[in-house]
């Protein structure tokens, strides 16, 4: 199968993370949680929010984006409101890791400025600071699995016979 890995780079809303992992968990991405987070993972909050998919996670933690990236390899792709390409106008490879930054201000502007080329932004209108954090990530995995023809993925359904 191939594999999207979602990192989160100092999540401060347990809320979000816990979206983000059920969405990880359906999709089969792994997630990768970079702290200083703004919660503990125990929180109460972030297991409500991820319901009863906790099961199904490929979960890591990091201490910090140094560790985080001396720890991983493979093609990065930023996604900030700063970029100049759109996130649907990138072809994304099998282990390619979407980074996230944290709720109030993004990714860190230097981590930005030296991987110009691999920023990617979702369009959205002018005046709008930016979307949510886990509707972001949401966007991007389906963005990616898009591209992939949703490998692995039960891509049907099925309705019962209902009378409308």
């Amino acid at each position: 199968m191939a594999t999207i890995n979602i990192v989160m780079v100092e999540p401060e809303i347990p809320q979000n993370t816990g979206n983000v992992a059920r969405t990880c968990a359906a999709t089969g991405a792994r997630l990768h949680l970079v702290g200083p987070m703004g919660f503990k993972i125990d929180d109460k909050k972030l297991k409500r929010a991820g319901l009863d998919y906790w099961q199904y996670l490929d979960i890591t933690y990091y201490e910090n984006i140094e560790e985080f990236f001396a720890k991983n390899k493979g093609e990065f792709f930023y996604f900030t409101t700063k970029a100049l390409h759109n996130h649907s106008d990138i072809e994304y490879p099998d282990n390619c890791f979407l980074l996230f930054g944290k709720e109030t201000k993004g990714l860190p502007e230097e981590l930005l400025l030296q991987n110009r080329d691999r920023c990617v932004r979702i369009p959205m209108i002018e005046d709008a600071r930016s979307l949510n954090l886990s509707n972001s990530v949401a966007i991007g995995v389906y963005e990616v699995l898009r591209q992939w023809d949703y490998p692995e993925l039960q891509n049907f359904g099925q309705l019962h016979n209902y009378k409308w």
